[in-house]
């Protein structure tokens, strides 16, 4: 073994040391970069040289620049990244509703509700006062301007997840797009079987971690190696590279694979999202989701669209909307019924889509109930003059009611023929306008005071009777059909007096005061996200305000231990990979030792060769 091999051994040891200054230097200048993972120089002892009687050492060489990364450990740190983003998004936003439903400080709906209720009473105790009218008039509008605030502001909150929907798609796709370049660099550079490519792989990592909170992909790769000469728990994958959600592959090695997203069939502008085969056939995607804040935005805004109407068909902001909705349907049926009983001259029903020879029955979101009702006919001083029942059943139409009205029959039993419900009252249905009429057959009836109601029939149950009135909304003291559009009827908010508080005209009357008072402690059929609930107007808002409440209780709770699971596991995360400034201060004098040490061998061997050289003088 000559002097100049013993030259080159130190010449290796200075080699390594400077790779390993290097290398801590770089884990330094990136200790506060996110997604960085420190690197760690892998020596080996040189091939040794042959020589009798034995092998002499040759100095050292760099096997391997690699990451201390454990592929194990980094997988569930993506499943909780996965979980915590999904957690935080329910989280926030059932907090956000919980706010739009105050109704636990005193205010809200159903504090407006009961005063609606109270100011009947009061109208009740005072039914010709014009003053308690006007209150009246000004207690429901602040009651239905109260619930439309509500649906609208649910309504904004849906429109904003589903713009969410439309803007993590895209970053979804830019990211998928990225990993796909980023799978190819990193194939190139480790083409010669040697080379790492870390800083690409921590990028790839940074950009994995993105889509898993976004989307909850499943990323796959074969084989995975150990390397106990970095640390003892350094794991890493190799070979094939795949992205995958809910069975659908985003990224294949260097080829990505976009989402499509599309609102241009939907009325109301909901995202449909699909994946595009190569065939050309697009599959739905909106059930793949299952993780991440997207998983988060498809329970929320609801996954599946209405292909007619473009609402969602679920979701927990659907459903809440929906339950408004029942609760307000449930309001205005009720009361439209109720106030059918006071007499008017002219009735006449919202658009309705209905045939007139359709039994009743077979449109079941109509609301009209088997049963029947009284038509009764009042004279100028209030005394009735003539009453006809009018019965539905299970095969009862439009038509069929017509004809019961028209009917020529005795209702007073008087042997009378000119003073029957037919002699005063005419009813139409127009199937083009969808319009129900009642009216009087010969205007000098009006003319001398006349006036009719239409009153249920009930066997001590708001809801047992037909509510054939509330369902088709044909004398109404509220418009609309849902918490959309309830409002207190457009004549009555013009000119508040006309609100009737009697059945008779007869000064004093306040039985339809009376019976609004005791609507309130009614059971009604709730109908909702295909539910069919028996409440009162309270019951079934306590309800619908205890639902979102629990809901919210328990996103904050799920957050809670998704955030502490995920805050253990980041720890152990970084605990094996994140750079310690301490560690590499403390390697960065040890490799500085190293390297004069290397360099004290060096120069003793040009001191050998200085003395070999002065013999030879």
């Amino acid at each position: 073994m000559s002097l100049f091999n013993t030259l080159n051994i130190g010449y290796s040891g200075l080699n390594a040391s400077q790779a390993n200054v290097k290398t801590t230097s770089h884990n330094i200048a990136n200790a506060e970069t996110e997604g960085y993972t420190r690197q760690r120089i892998v020596t080996a002892a040189s091939t040794p040289l042959e020589h009798s009687p034995g092998s002499y050492g040759n100095g050292v060489s760099i096997t391997e620049v690699s990451r201390v990364f454990d592929a194990y450990t980094y997988d569930r740190y993506l499943s909780a990244s996965e979980d915590k983003a999904y957690s935080t998004m329910m989280r926030s936003t059932m907090e956000e509703l919980s706010t739009y439903f105050p109704d636990i400080e005193g205010v809200g709906v159903k504090t407006d509700l009961t005063n609606y209720f109270n100011m009947w009473q009061t109208l009740a105790d005072n039914p010709d006062s014009s003053a308690i009218q006007v209150a009246l008039a000004e207690e429901t509008k602040t009651l239905t301007q109260n619930i439309n605030y509500t649906r609208d502001r649910i309504d904004n909150l849906q429109s904003t997840m589903n713009d969410q929907v439309k803007t993590y798609i895209d970053e979804v796709n830019n990211i998928a797009a990225d990993i796909a370049k980023l799978n190819g660099a990193i194939d190139m550079a480790e083409s010669d079987g040697i080379a790492n490519a870390n800083d690409l792989r921590d990028q790839r990592n940074l950009l994995e971690r993105s889509l898993v909170k976004l989307i909850g992909a499943n990323i796959y790769e074969n084989g995975i190696e150990a390397n106990m000469a970095i640390h003892s728990q350094a794991t890493e994958k190799s070979s094939t590279y795949t992205v995958q959600v809910g069975g659908f592959n985003i990224v294949d090695g260097a080829t990505y694979h976009p989402i499509g997203s599309s609102n241009e069939t939907n009325a109301l502008g909901y995202y449909d999202l699909y994946y595009e085969r190569q065939d050309g056939v697009k599959m739905p995607f909106e059930s793949a989701i299952q993780g991440g804040k997207l998983a988060a935005l498809m329970e929320l805004r609801g996954s599946d669209l209405n292909v007619e109407s473009g609402e969602p068909l679920h979701g927990v902001l659907q459903e809440s909307i929906n339950n408004l909705d029942a609760f307000a349907t449930g309001l205005i049926q009720s009361v439209n019924n109720i106030y059918a009983s006071a007499s008017t001259t002219h009735m006449e029903s919202n658009t309705l889509s209905l045939d007139s020879a359709t039994a009743l029955r077979n449109y079941p979101e109509l609301g009209v109930n088997e049963g029947s009702f009284n038509l009764v006919v009042y004279d100028a001083e209030g005394n009735e003059v003539s009453r006809k029942e009018i019965v539905i059943d299970s095969t009862t139409s439009m038509d069929d009611i017509t004809a019961q009205v028209a009917a020529n029959s005795d209702d007073n039993g008087d042997n009378n023929a000119t003073n029957d419900i037919d002699d005063f009252l005419l009813f139409t249905y127009d199937n083009v306008s969808g319009k129900a009429r009642f009216g009087f057959t010969d205007a000098r009836f009006e003319k001398e005071g006349y006036s009719f109601s239409l009153q249920d029939n009930t066997t001590g149950s708001a809801n047992s009777g037909t509510n054939f009135a509330g369902a088709t909304g044909l004398s109404r003291f509220f418009d609309g059909d849902s918490a959309k559009n309830i409002s207190l009827h457009s004549a009555l908010k013009a000119d508040p007096s006309k609100i009737t508080p009697y059945q008779e005209n007869v000064a004093g009357n306040n039985s339809v005061a009376l019976n609004m008072v005791q609507l309130q402690f009614e059971s009604f059929s709730f109908e909702s996200n295909g539910k069919h609930v028996n409440d009162t107007l309270y019951g079934y808002y306590d309800t619908l305000v205890t639902d979102v409440g629990s809901f919210t209780n328990s996103m904050i709770h799920l957050d809670d231990t998704y955030t502490a699971q995920f805050n253990a596991i980041e720890l152990e995360y970084q605990s094996i990979s994140k750079v310690s400034i301490d560690e590499e201060l403390t390697n960065l004098i040890k490799y500085q030792t190293a390297y004069g040490a290397a360099s004290k061998v060096i120069t003793t061997v040009d001191q050998m060769l200085n003395t070999l050289l002065g013999i030879k003088q």
